[in-house]
C-alpha cells in the first residue's frame, strides 16, 4: 500500500511539473484523453492541500527519486507519516466545510416553510404529497438533485433524465429520516448535516469530508418488492 502511495504521488507530481514547464492545449482526442488522465490523477493530491512551497519540496523529492539520489535512506518509514499528513489536512478541510454548513443550515432553518428535525435536518416542503409515506424498509422511486452549499451539483437523476430506485435503508441517514416524512407525489428540499451524510471522511474526490448536502427530492413511488433500480444518491 505504501509503495503504491509513493508511486501515485510520483505520477501526480510528474504531471504537475510538466504542466508548469509548458501548458499545451489538448487538440486531438488522444491529447484530450491524456489530459483527462492528468486531471484524474491530480485529484489524489487534493487531500494534502499542498502550498506552493510544499509542492516544491515534493517535486525536489521526485526529481531526486527519478535520478536515484534520494536524501532519505529510510523511505519506507515515511509511509505512515504521509498517511498522518493526509489525515490531518483532511481534518482541517472538514472543519472548514462543517463551519460553512452550519451557517447554511442555520439560515435555511429560518426560511418560510422550513422545519428542523431533532437530528438537525432542515426540510422544506415544495409540493405537498397526496399518497402514502414510505418506511425505512421500503424501496422508493425518486427524482433528485444533490448540491453542495455553494450550489454546485454533484449528482442528479434529473440531469440523467431517469429516476432512481433503491431501498431506503441503503442510503445516508439523512435520507432515511427525511424521505419517511414525505408522501408520494410530494417534493421537498432536504438539507443534510455532514454527520447524517458522509461525515468527516467524506467520499473523495467527489464528496469532501464535512460537507453539508442539499437535495431537491420528488418522491414518485413506493416500489413493490423485486423491482430493480439505479444506484442511490451519491453512489
Amino acid at each position: 500500500m505504501r509503495r503504491n502511495l509513493f508511486i501515485l504521488l510520483g505520477s501526480c507530481l510528474a504531471l504537475v511539473s510538466l504542466a508548469e514547464a509548458a501548458r499545451p492545449t489538448p487538440a486531438t482526442e488522444d491529447d484530450k484523453t491524456l489530459y483527462a488522465l492528468g486531471v484524474i490523477i491530480s485529484r489524489n493530491l487534493q487531500p494534502f492541500a499542498l502550498t506552493e512551497k510544499e509542492l516544491a519540496m515534493v517535486e525536489a523529492g521526485l526529481a531526486d527519486g527519478v535520478q536515484d539520489k534520494s536524501a532519505l535512506k529510510d523511505l519506507e518509514s515515511y509511509g505512515p507519516k504521509l498517511q498522518e499528513l493526509q489525515k490531518s489536512r483532511m481534518a482541517v478541510a472538514a472543519d472548514k466545510e462543517k463551519a460553512a454548513g452550519a451557517a447554511y443550515l442555520a439560515k435555511a432553518a429560518t426560511e418560510i416553510g422550513a422545519t428542523k428535525t431533532a437530528s438537525g435536518i432542515v426540510i422544506t416542503t415544495l409540493t405537498a404529497g397526496t399518497g402514502a409515506s414510505p418506511t425505512a424498509a421500503d424501496t422508493v422511486k425518486v427524482h433528485y438533485e444533490g448540491t453542495f452549499v455553494d450550489g454546485s451539483v454533484f449528482d442528479s437523476s434529473i440531469e440523467r433524465k431517469e429516476p432512481a430506485t433503491f431501498p431506503l435503508k441503503g442510503v445516508i441517514p439523512c435520507w432515511i429520516e427525511a424521505v419517511q416524512l414525505m408522501k408520494v407525489a410530494g417534493k421537498a428540499r432536504i438539507i443534510c448535516p455532514s454527520a447524517l451524510a458522509y461525515g468527516d471522511e467524506g467520499r473523495p474526490p467527489q464528496m469532501p469530508g464535512g460537507a453539508t448536502l442539499v437535495f431537491q427530492v420528488e418522491l414518485l413511488e413506493i416500489v413493490k418488492p423485486g423491482t430493480a433500480g439505479l444506484p442511490a444518491p451519491g453512489n
